[in-house]
């Protein structure tokens, strides 16, 4: 069975190119703001800003 819970897949998008490159999951419940992480974009080739998608 699935779990029914309040874990939801998140996208992170790139803040410079645009470009979405990662998936996260994460608690809705607990959390109201959205999620900011450098991570690195293979499109922009460095290390950048990714902020969730709405």
């Amino acid at each position: 069975m699935a779990k029914v819970g309040n874990r939801q897949n998140k996208t992170l998008k790139c803040s410079v190119c645009g470009s979405e490159n990662y998936r996260m999951e994460r608690n809705i419940k607990n959390t109201t703001e959205r999620l900011e992480l450098s991570r690195y974009c293979p499109k922009c080739r460095q290390h950048t800003e990714h902020k969730e998608k709405k």
